[in-house]
């Protein structure tokens, strides 16, 4: 078994859904992203995902744009992000590490050299937002050979054929369940259809499930959790150190 799947089975074990927190890498600094990550870790957060700061993240919202956009203007790349997923690697020998991307970074950098550079740094699965199920193709078969496994994401409308298609062949790695149609961020109550949705994904779905969007609080993790394996929380976290707080969930 890999991290990912060593995670959400120490999860399984111990009676509660995997945490998996997401981080806009180089935000608030390179330094201090770091340091963030290292204090999920340290409050328990099973999985940590390495946000690539993108200039046009269509998928986020202001919280993460904005976060984003600091960071590039800081000078993150691609290759920052890596070094920094190397740091933690050496500090968290078995905390999983996602590399959370849009496509252009990870083409840009060429898809072989991304995967040798991802898998030098202890990266153990890879997510691109904008890849869909029928063009990934090339991209799995960059990352197989180096033992990285990949994220597929699933819409609150993917039907259960789609679902089976997405996860099939993948291991060491989740089902992305999308909570909310739209962008990401803080929302003050989840779907009233959201727990029957999370069911029938788990139901169609061989790999664990996670759930992310919008999830900004203890409770919502924990109302989450008992229909999916895991959740997934990024904005909140953000946001805490865009306020120059200590990232947590309230």
């Amino acid at each position: 078994m890999g991290r990912i799947e060593d995670s959400f089975a120490r999860a399984k074990a111990q009676g509660r859904g995997a945490f998996i927190a997401y981080l806009t890498m180089g935000f608030p600094s390179e330094e201090r992203s770091v340091e963030a990550a290292g204090d999920l870790i340290s409050q328990g957060a099973d999985i940590i995902e390495l946000g690539v700061p993108f200039s046009d993240p269509f998928a986020d919202g202001a919280t993460i744009r904005a976060a984003a956009y600091e960071a590039l203007r800081r000078g993150t790349s691609l290759a920052g992000v890596l070094r920094m997923a190397a740091r933690l690697r050496a500090a968290h020998p078995d905390t999983g590490l996602v590399l959370f991307s849009y496509a252009n970074p990870l083409y840009s950098m060429g898809l072989d050299a991304f995967a040798r550079a991802a898998a030098d740094a202890g990266i153990d699965a890879a997510l691109a937002v904008d890849v869909p199920l029928e063009e990934r193709g090339e991209l799995l078969a960059a990352l197989r050979p180096h033992g990285i496994g990949y994220i597929p994401l699933v819409a609150p409308d993917t039907p259960p054929a789609r679902i089976a298609a997405s996860v099939e062949g993948l291991e060491n790695s989740f089902a992305y369940a999308i909570t909310v149609k739209g962008i990401t961020g803080e929302r003050a109550a989840l779907p009233p259809d959201l727990a029957r949705r999370l069911d029938a994904i788990r139901a169609a779905s061989r790999l664990p499930v996670a759930a992310g969007f919008g999830i900004s609080t203890k409770a919502q993790a924990e109302e989450v959790c008992r229909h999916a394996d895991g959740f997934i929380a990024g904005s909140a976290l953000v946001k805490c150190l865009a306020e120059g707080r200590r990232p947590c969930l309230r």
